[in-house]
């Protein structure tokens, strides 16, 4: 049985995957609008770096959800790996908190067939008012949901927008705060 404090991951094939992490104790590192900037600013350049085509993306204080694809599965777990590093490095650095832990766990699932990638891409896209920090998505500036109706084609905008999210089974027992402080 899998125990959600210490998650399996198991990547290995190539395919679809959502993504969540979060901080150690859910600390609130993220809080400031330049931290969540310089997150979403490494979260594309190692997404890019390591053939990992982010679909989805929503980035709170103190954790964040993704939806990627990508050719093989152990790129995406290296591509974490760095992100994570990378990440805490350059937060401690503008902190002053050198050495501080800041990620404690991230949480993976294959996404088999098409209504559960669906409901992932919508979930994402609302996590943020799901969270309260706004009443549209599109608003929070460091989610993909603005991105999507821009770019995407609006039948598929459409499709996404219709799942019904409130039965998807994510970990996400987070309070956020939002990123302006």
């Amino acid at each position: 049985m899998d125990w959600p404090h210490a998650p399996i991951h198991r990547f290995g094939e190539a395919g679809a995957y959502f993504i969540t992490a979060g901080t150690l104790h859910k600390e609130h590192f993220f809080r400031r609008a330049e931290a969540l900037d310089s997150l979403r600013d490494s979260l594309f350049t190692h997404a890019a770096t390591h053939d990992c085509w982010l679909q989805a993306s929503a980035l709170f204080s103190n954790h964040y959800h993704l939806v990627l694809t990508c050719d093989d599965g152990e790129k995406i777990a290296r591509m974490l790996r760095r992100l994570h590093i990378e990440s805490a490095i350059e937060l401690n650095r503008r902190d002053g908190a050198k050495g501080r832990r800041v990620w404690f766990q991230y949480w993976d699932t294959q996404l088999t067939n098409q209504r559960s990638w669906l409901a992932r891409l919508r979930y994402t896209h609302e996590n943020a008012v799901h969270h309260g920090l706004v009443s549209h998505s599109e608003s929070y500036p460091w989610c993909s949901a603005a991105w999507f109706a821009r770019t995407a084609q609006r039948s598929f905008v459409a499709a996404v927008n219709s799942f019904k999210i409130d039965r998807v089974k994510v970990f996400d027992e987070f309070n956020v705060e939002c990123g302006n402080g």
